[in-house]
């Protein structure tokens, strides 16, 4: 049996904020990083300025948890040539923003949890981890710990450098799925880990009664679609009704200009295709946008576009 939940991207973005739905957060967590771990508050990533024209990447969701470490999470749906670029920017903003001026540089660790539903050129892998943890010697065998206490003779220090996770959902298949593969002889078998059940989660939008991971089944109980109240579905449906029509029309634009660059028969021709065709399609997702009364911020929220850049387009259609 199989419960059919609100997507992961829609509930991390709302419903999980809410504290009585913290053992989702925590169970997922906990799966991934291996140890017991409780979310103690979801936190609001802070700004570099007021200024529209100054407004940078807001996270999907920030939250504390145990011993004063941040978790923050990063849903991507479309490939995005400066997304790694982001995803480094992310953590690196959550490390600066925990350093009070005049104060010691008490920094906690941050686990940068990122969930890109594109391949990234990932052939067989759909859970990837990038860390550091030391320094290494050039010239002798000898490393020091990236770790540190402000309390040594009291404390262990303990890792402050931040830890990444790349997942990808599409990339993740079952057992049954990869035993329908021609060359299944060649194929490697994973490791499995209570993790796998999210990851199907986050694949899926389901959760199977059988499932054991921590906090999975809260999941399946809490973000029950059949359990919302009308106005809650209706709101949860007029959002993804959005997400599929934005989704769609990147996809199209993509679409359109892969096919120009093959016409044009070069490598370059399909990138410049590629760009001039999301160029377009976001330009005309600006304009009807703002036809239907939303505001820049709105705008700059799904399409992606720096608030300065809307208002240029703006301006060069007479809207403005």
């Amino acid at each position: 049996m199989e419960r059919t939940i609100i997507s992961f991207d829609y509930a991390i973005k709302d419903i999980l904020r809410d504290k009585a739905n913290f053992d989702i957060l925590s169970g997922f967590l906990t799966e991934l990083l291996e140890r017991p771990v409780i979310v103690q508050e979801v936190l609001e990533s802070e700004g570099g300025t007021t200024e529209p024209k100054g407004k940078v990447n807001r996270l999907d969701l920030k939250a504390k948890i145990d011993d004063g470490e941040l978790a923050v999470f990063e849903i991507q749906y479309f490939d995005q040539v400066d997304f790694l670029g982001k995803v480094l920017f992310n953590a690196c903003k959550a490390v600066v923003e925990q350093v009070v001026r005049g104060k010691m540089f008490n920094i906690k660790k941050v686990y940068s949890i990122n969930i890109a539903y594109y391949d990234m050129d990932a052939t067989d892998e759909y859970l990837f981890v990038a860390t550091l943890s030391e320094f290494k010697g050039v010239h002798f065998d000898e490393v020091i710990p990236f770790s540190q206490s402000l309390n040594p003779l009291t404390e262990t220090p303990k890792e402050i450098h931040p830890e990444y996770f790349l997942i990808l959902p599409e990339k993740f298949e079952e057992e049954d799925e990869k035993n329908m593969k021609k060359d299944k002889a060649k194929l490697k078998k994973p490791k499995k880990s209570k993790f796998d059940e999210w990851v199907y989660v986050l694949k899926n939008s389901s959760v199977k009664s059988s499932f054991t991971a921590e906090g999975i089944q809260a999941a399946g109980e809490k973000l029950n679609v059949l359990k919302m109240t009308p106005e809650q579905r209706a709101e949860y449906e007029r959002n993804s009704i959005r997400d599929m029509s934005q989704k769609s029309q990147l996809y199209t634009a993509e679409i359109k200009g892969i096919a120009k660059g093959r016409t044009e028969g070069r490598t370059e021709g399909r990138m410049e295709g590629r760009t001039e065709g999301r160029s377009e399609e976001k330009e005309e997702a600006v304009i009807r946008g703002y036809k239907k009364g939303h505001s820049i911020d709105t705008i700059a929220e799904f399409t992606d576009l720096a608030p300065d850049y809307i208002l240029k387009i703006l301006k060069e259609n007479g809207l403005i």
